[in-house]
Parts: C-alpha cells; structure tokens; sequence
C-alpha cells in the first residue's frame, strides 16, 4: 500500500468534543477513553492507554522501558517526565567489541541488541505512576485495569503484529517464557488468532495494588535481579532502588506564530524539531510546495544539520552541559542556513554518527473536556526489546543498552547510572495561548525529522491532520537521503534529487505510526488521527449529562 496523492489517506480523521484518546492499538484506545468516560483526566488517560499498550503491542512497549511524557494542564502549566533508561552499575565502556564500521552500534555476538546484557534500568512503570499520582484523578489501580482485562481475556493477532513476530522468532525462541507466548507450537501464530498474557495481567493487577515499589523495591525487582544473576545480566537490586524520574522544563521555540513545547534532554527531539523549524521559517515552504525537489532538498539539508550537532552535543544532562538556547536561538538557525546551497546537497560532518536506536516505539495522545492534554512516548527500543521476558512475571525486558555507542571515550560512550539518549518527541503546539496540537511517533533516529514534517504539512500546506500524519515523508542524517514510496512521481523525484546530489533510497515507510490530537481553534472540536503505519486508532466522544432543571427535580415534577 502506498499513499498516490498528498489528499489521500488510508485511514479516517475522527471528531469529537468532550474528549479524545489516540493510540496505536484499538483496544488500548479504547482503555484511555474509558478512564475519561468514568471522571478521569487526559493524564489518566494516556497512562491507562500506555499500560494497556505494554500489553496488547507487546514489541513496541513494557513497564520495565523508557520514555517521556508531555503534558499541559488546564491552567496552562506545561511539564514534561523524564522515565528514559540508564546504565545499570556494573556496565563499563569498554564490555562490548564493536563491529568496526557499524553505523548502528552493532557488538559481535549481539550482544547489546538480544539477551541479559542488552538490558537497562527500565523508568517506564515509575514514570506512568508518578504522572497518575501527582497530575491524574484515578488510583493507579483504576487506570491500569484495562490492561488486566485485556492481558486475561486476551487480543486479536493483527497482520503487523504477526510480523513483527516473524521479524524476531528466532530471537524470542531463545528464551523460554517469550517462546511460549509469541510462538506457541513453536511458530508465529495466525491473524486473527488470540494471545492472552495471563502471567503479565497478574504482575499488572500486583502493581495495581502495591504500586511501582512492587518492581523497585518488592517482589517483581527481586524476579529481574535472580533472573540477571542466572544468566549473566548486570541489573542489581541497587539499580533499581536507586532509579530516578526527572520531572524537566520542556524545550520551547516558535514557528510561523505558534509555539512549539517539546522534550528537552535526555531526548534530543525537542531540541532538534525547533532548530529546524528554526531553519525552514526562512524559506516560502507553502509557496514551494509539498514534495517539490525544492522543499524537500532544504528539509534533507536542515535534517542533516540537525543530525550533526546531535552527534556532538547531545548526552545525558546529567553529565553533559547542553547548549540548548543557542541550539534552538533564530541567530544560530540564520547561521546555518546561510550554508544551504540550493543547488547542491552538502553533508555537515566528517562522518555519519553511530546510532542504535530502534524504531519499534510507541505512542499515545489525550485530551480531555476540562482542556488538559498530553502526548507521550514510550519504548522497550528494538522489536521486542532484549526479547526476554521474565519467567513467571510475563514482563518483557527493554533492550536499551543498543543506544549507547560501544566505542570507548565518545559523548554517549557506555558509563554507569548514565541517562541513554534518545530522539523520542512528544511535542506540543499553540496558538495564542491556547493548546493547539498534541503529536508524536515511533520512529528511532527519525522520530523528529516526521514530527517536525507533520507540523510543517499542517501549518505552510494548510493539510488535515489526517493527511498531515499520513503524508509521505523523507529522512536524511547523511549520506543517503530516504523517500517514501508514496511521493506522487518518487521515481522522477528521485532522479531530480539525485542530480542535486543526493544519494536517494525509497523505504516503504519512514519512521512509524504516528497519532495525534488537534483543536480547532474556531470550533474547539478535537480531531483524532492515526496514520497507516501502524494499528493506531483515534476514538472520540461527544454528549454528556441529561439536561436536568434540578429544582423542577427536586419538586417532584416531571422533566
């Protein structure tokens, strides 16, 4: 399947006005709009939907992961969490032998990607519940009941789910307890066939009652490590104790008059959506046109640009000083954009950088009637994380350990209690003030390079955020510039690009499935979309409460 037209979409917009949740998975939609349909807000939302996520796309999320969280409450305060992972204790710089010339921190005996050692400390669970305690209106136990029942009752094998099971079955068949849940018999079940995660909904409903201590500092913790110890894994009961959430001001830059609110270090997303906004407010993009070789010569340049000063500046903040107001100031943007030659494709450093970072992420976007909004993205980073999961818990472990750069003596080289980088995005738009879209996607490395094209459809080629999170996108950190299949003429774009001087591959997708929520600024409706590389779905609701004349009622008259 392949988009023909820029106006094309595979999948439906939907509208609603009390409340909206997006996902990519129904039945996790579904559990989001349930919690704003029983006096939750959106934060109880997306949570519940992230939770219900961890278990019917099980390759894509788990609550020992990493993630962000973005969220503006109604008030108009913005705060975003930081859950991402970090280095256990044990781990040093120089445990792995890299594969020379990997581009993808690739590690002999893969090492890094599949197995024990390949784990991070996971911030997922005691970000999701932290975000519920101090900003929800549910009990941890409200809001993660959805994810139970599915676990118990089970969910339906999509085409893509089943894929991705074929993608990884060799990996999976390693390791005893995911074998038995994602190859049963010993191979990829069917679409349209049901798994059930019973020993996960178990460990859930347990964090349900006991909270994240139930894994930092209880029973599930205790599994992790004995199961660390048994098979060479580096996590100690001290990695757990010890993890920390950070709650962090968001990165914030302007574009064509709306305000960008988006995720600041440990995430180089954020920083990186407004540089090249930055950049691209200096050109006629509407007049240019959507998928010229024009527009998207300059996208490629500023991706470019973007990817390095990524390479030399970004880390764990914790560690690094990050010189973010001059990465995202309108005078450095200037700078560089005056190196942009429009006649020529140009790379912006010696090399391209080493980057282990999946693309097998999630999302979720919520808003509710009372004008709170959140986006998130959360991750266990490769198809299936490590690909283990512990015996008797049903919890997959992440794989995070990918991310850092094998090579001693570099800015992301391995350290311990190190925060991983990422490119995750979650970001939010305004409009005067007022709250105006709420957006994010899987992707890896090409996570920010799409958000930032799904702002720009939207704002300079006037599209739906139907047809702007489905559009056709492209992606270029150097040397090869990616181009959807799905660009109206790709062969003859193509060939226009390459005589620019670009080294142009056609994937079938760029990055993942991107989902986002936007309010109309003249209707105040909320427009749920989810776009088709991924099972994402929008659901919506309008209505509300009997119009009652409550001292009619009162009186005892009919009303």
């Amino acid at each position: 399947m392949t988009l023909t037209t820029t106006h094309t979409t595979f999948k439906q917009e939907a509208i609603a006005g009390k409340g909206m949740v997006t996902s990519n998975h129904p039945i996790a939609s579904l559990a989001g709009t349930e919690m704003l349909m029983t006096g939750g807000n959106a934060v109880d939302a997306a949570i519940s939907t992230m939770f219900t996520l961890s278990v019917v796309e099980p390759m894509m999320t788990t609550i020992f992961g990493a993630g962000f969280i973005n969220i503006r409450l109604a008030d108009g305060t913005v705060t975003t969490i930081d859950n991402y992972a970090t280095v256990p204790g044990a781990a040093r710089e120089d445990m792995f032998n890299p594969i020379p010339g990997s581009l993808e921190n690739d590690v002999e005996g893969d090492l890094n990607n599949t197995g024990y050692l390949a784990v991070a400390t996971g911030g997922t669970l005691l970000g999701w519940a932290a975000a519920i305690e101090k900003y929800g209106n549910l009990t941890l136990e409200q809001v993660i009941a959805p994810a139970v029942r599915a676990g118990r009752q089970g969910f339906r094998v999509s085409p893509y789910l089943r894929a991705m099971i074929i993608q990884c079955q060799d990996q999976l068949a390693q390791f005893p307890a995911s074998r038995a849940v994602f190859l049963p018999n010993g191979e990829a079940p069917q679409v349209g066939d049901i798994i059930k995660r019973t020993d996960y909904a178990d460990t859930l409903e347990q964090i349900g009652v006991h909270g994240p201590d139930y894994l930092y500092r209880g029973p599930l913790g205790d599994a992790i490590v004995e199961d660390m110890q048994r098979n060479g894994g580096l996590i100690t009961k001290e990695d757990l104790e010890s993890y920390q959430i950070f709650e962090r001001e968001p990165v914030t830059g302007t574009y064509r008059g709306y305000d960008i609110v988006s995720m600041a270090p440990a995430s180089s997303g954020g920083t990186h959506i407004i540089q090249m906004l930055n950049i691209l407010e200096g050109y006629e993009i509407g007049k240019m046109g959507f998928g010229t070789p024009e527009t998207m010569h300059v996208m490629a340049e500023a991706m470019k640009i973007a990817f390095a000063d990524r390479f030399q500046y970004m880390a764990d903040p914790e560690r690094t000083t990050i010189p973010l107001n001059w990465l995202t100031s309108k005078d450095y943007a200037a700078e560089r954009r005056a190196q942009i030659d429009p006649a020529k494709a140009q790379q912006y450093q010696a090399a391209p950088a080493p980057d282990g970072e999946g693309d097998c992420t999630t999302h979720c976007c919520a808003s509710d009637a009372e004008g709170n909004l959140v986006t998130t993205t959360q991750t266990l980073n490769n198809a299936f994380g490590s690909r283990v999961t512990v015996p008797g818990t049903g919890m997959m472990l992440n794989n995070c350990m990918h991310l850092m750069d094998p090579n001693p003596g570099r800015t992301n080289s391995i350290a311990p209690g190190k925060r991983i980088l990422s490119s995750m995005s979650p970001t939010l738009v305004m409009k005067d003030g007022q709250p105006y879209l709420a957006i994010g996607t899987p992707g890896g490395v090409r996570i920010f390079g799409s958000v930032m094209q799904a702002i720009v459809n939207l704002i300079d080629h006037g599209m739906s955020l139907q047809e702007s999170v489905e559009a056709p996108r492209l992606w270029d950190r150097g040397p090869v510039l990616e181009i959807e299949q799905g660009f109206p003429n790709v062969d003859e774009l193509k060939a226009k690009l390459e005589a620019l001087g670009h080294v142009v591959e056609t994937p079938l997708k760029v990055a993942g499935g991107m989902n986002g929520i936007l309010r109309n600024p003249e209707t105040g409706m909320l427009h749920g979309a989810a776009c088709w590389r991924a099972d994402g779905v929008p659901l919506g609701f309008s209505g509300g409460d009997a119009l009652v004349d409550e001292e009619s009622f009162e009186a005892g008259v009919p009303v």
